[in-house]
């Protein structure tokens, strides 16, 4: 059989990547695109919640794409509202790619990070297409990790004359505006309450973590003409914010009229929000098979629950990118596996035979027979010259992944 390889990259390999907002923004919109031309499958998300005590539970999501980006692609997410209490990010997992053509795996990728962009990056592009292109104050509610890059990548295609963010806990809002600041060189204003975050915004965001629907965001606030996104796991809004909209927009209608979670659930369940009054897909407008906004005086909402595809095409750029740095490419694959299996195998070998530092001179022929049949090849003399060559080879790999030898 062929060797397969799986390419793995950690949170501090996505990290290390450095993907710009625009190599973010592209990737994405490539997904979008993609599903609004058919391009792709994708199966509405599944829900685990192994302790209803807990809040949290998993999200499984799945799809596919066709060339260029061809992958298949799984992800499991969790959503866990109490995580910081721990130190941790609400939202862990990881990203299974695939071969859709056999079904062989191609990489595991950091999830974390990985739905922090894609989320920050579907909202962006929802306001690219759907919002007033004058939109100079933002309102965002919540402080989790897919707000940082909510409002970095807004601010990229707005750059926005006011930011407000709103948080319930008070540590959380000040260190999030802090952050937001120094990262974007601009003032950021912490909110005390959701009114003064939202009332008058072009923009405004309800990323919330509300443990329990509560109608926290009052639709009188909204002002005629804004955009909305409201995507919190649980309901912030009121039952009334789909009556002031003048268009309705989702990212897949097949997993947003399912499941039991949701910002518009109820809406959905009251018949508020349906295929009669849906507007469109968001990729069909990225697509340019339907229209974004039209006039300036439309109010829109855009409710987007999370698409497996935004997962894989973003995945998809960070493998690219990572091969175009020389992180884990094929051939480096090539070079380090065997030598890593050769120095595991001389090693315990010698450990095994001496109890103190290998001297060839000084040991029987028996044991430089073994090491040979270990390094695969038929003597020692062979052995020292494959030892040689592949020491160049992996300083070689090292100096490309690098940029200098080890």
């Amino acid at each position: 059989m062929s060797p397969l390889y799986l390419t793995y990259l950690n949170a501090l390999d996505v990290e290390a990547l450095a993907l710009s907002d625009d190599e973010i923004l592209a990737a994405v919109e490539q997904g979008l695109a993609a599903q609004g031309r058919r391009e792709t499958v994708i199966e509405p998300r599944m829900h685990l919640v192994p302790d209803k005590a807990v809040h949290g539970h998993f999200n499984v999501l799945r799809g596919a794409i066709r060339a260029p980006i061809n992958l298949a692609g799984v992800k499991v997410i969790s959503d866990y509202v109490d995580n910081y209490k721990q130190g941790l990010p609400s939202e862990l997992g990881l990203l299974l790619l695939m071969d859709p053509a056999n079904g062989a795996p191609k990489a595991i990728i950091d999830g974390s990070h990985l739905t922090d962009m894609r989320t920050g990056a579907v909202t962006a592009i929802g306001a690219k297409h759907l919002a007033r292109r004058e939109s100079k104050i933002l309102g965002h509610v919540g402080a989790r990790g897919t707000a940082y890059w909510n409002v970095r990548l807004l601010d990229r295609l707005f750059d926005f004359d006011e930011i407000r963010v709103h948080s319930r806990r008070a540590e959380s809002r000040e260190a999030f505006s802090a952050r937001l600041a120094r990262d974007l060189g601009k003032p950021v204003k912490a909110t005390q309450d959701w009114r003064d975050c939202v009332e008058g915004a072009d923009i405004v965001v309800e990323a919330s973590r509300l443990t329990e629907p509560a109608p926290m965001l009052k639709t009188t606030w909204i002002k005629k003409g804004a955009l909305v996104v409201p995507y919190g796991t649980m309901s912030a809004v009121e039952l009334s914010l789909t009556d002031i909209m003048d268009k309705m927009i989702v990212d897949d209608w097949g997993q947003c009229k399912t499941g039991q979670f949701g910002s518009l659930r109820a809406h959905v369940e009251a018949g508020k929000l349906s295929e009669t009054t849906l507007h469109a897909e968001m990729g069909e407008i990225v697509a340019g098979q339907k229209a974004g906004r039209e006039r300036e005086e439309e109010t829109i909402l855009f409710w987007h629950r999370g698409l497996s595809l935004s997962d894989i095409a973003l995945g998809s750029a960070m493998l690219d990118k990572a091969a175009r740095l020389g992180v884990l490419a094929p051939e480096d694959c090539d070079v380090l596996r065997p030598a890593v299996r050769l120095y595991h195998n001389l090693t315990q070998i010698l450990r095994l035979c001496l109890s103190g530092p290998f001297d060839p001179k000084a040991v029987g022929p028996g044991l430089l027979n073994l090491l040979a049949r270990a390094g695969d090849v038929p003597d020692f003399t062979t052995l020292e010259a494959h030892l040689t060559e592949t020491q160049a080879r992996v300083r070689a790999s090292f100096v490309r992944i690098l940029g200098k030898a080890p």
